[in-house]
């Protein structure tokens, strides 16, 4: 990924983001093979799943509208003329669910029930970023509880709801064949760090409680999109579930001693993880805005 597409990202996920809009024009998308019928789409959004085959292609996610036009020339380079069959949506953030509208004219949009709710009402997120209420066809025509299976491309493309992680309608979607993994916003790599938006059901035990759940069920070569950043490894959501249980540890000791948010910064846990000042502060600073001090 370019350094200003991850630029770009990591100033809508930051506190300080809640005006901020991508620059589109500069936005370029790039096509990825990551394994069997999975490629993976890289942009001004979420990383977006495409399983391309005899049936056409399943899209998941579809990061902004106003790509729209170079996410459809990347398909080209990948899928021919074959047509968006299926939209799958990981959760409801305007940066996967933005294309929904454009997608949506041609192919259903399918999403866990909790996407099409907090859809239809938009909201604020915890770092303060705004999405208004999307138009009817960007809404989900297809929603589901807990399990979805679709069937095309010659394998079963698995949707499972995992509670209150990232968001509270989070899905992992699971390419059955081709071993491919994509985690949404569950799992992010690459300089990213995680998100956990209390305003929209998330939850940090829950989120780590989804990623243990996903290692203890994918196999051990298993390739994993995460929500941005690369492309990653059943070993990068072992690393990533011990930086998570760090950091819950790190709260809870600055809960229990009534510790000040620059006590929290400044514990040793953390340094070995390296992250710059700026992007550890966001990170921080929202969970013990969410867990150690709400108000």
């Amino acid at each position: 990924m370019a350094r200003k597409e991850i630029g770009i990202l990591l100033l809508l996920l930051s506190g300080a983001s809640s005006r901020a809009q991508p620059e589109f024009d500069q936005i370029q998308i790039r096509a990825e093979r990551v394994a069997g019928n999975v490629h993976v789409l890289y942009g001004g959004g979420g990383n977006i799943g495409v399983s391309v085959g005899p049936d056409g292609v399943l899209l998941v996610d579809d990061q902004y509208a106003p790509l729209a036009p170079k996410i459809r020339a990347a398909l080209r380079t990948i899928a021919g003329d074959r047509p968006v069959r299926f939209v799958l949506n990981t959760h409801w953030h305007g940066d996967h669910t933005g294309g929904n509208e454009i997608f949506g004219e041609t192919a259903p949009i399918i999403a866990q029930e909790n996407v099409r709710k907090r859809l239809v009402t938009g909201g604020v997120l915890s770092n303060g970023r705004r999405f208004e209420p999307a138009p009817e066809g960007a809404l989900p025509i297809i929603t589901f509880d807990r399990k979805l299976s679709v069937h095309v491309n010659d394998e079963e493309i698995r949707g499972l709801h995992l509670e209150r992680g990232h968001t509270d309608g989070d899905v992992v979607v699971y390419f059955t064949r081709s071993n491919v993994v994509h985690m949404g916003d569950q799992f992010v790599s690459g300089g990213f760090l995680p998100f956990v938006d209390f305003n929209s059901g998330g939850d940090l035990d829950g989120l780590i409680a989804n990623i243990d759940q996903v290692i203890g069920t994918v196999p051990d070569d298993v390739r994993v999109i995460p929500g941005h950043g690369a492309v990653a490894g059943k070993p990068d959501l072992v690393a990533y579930s011990k930086m998570l249980k760090d950091t819950r540890a790190a709260l809870r000791r600055a809960k229990s001693s009534r510790g000040s948010l620059e006590a929290l910064l400044g514990d040793p846990v953390f340094r070995q993880y390296g992250w710059p000042e700026e992007e550890k502060r966001d990170f921080l600073g929202r969970l013990y805005r969410g867990i150690v001090d709400p108000r």
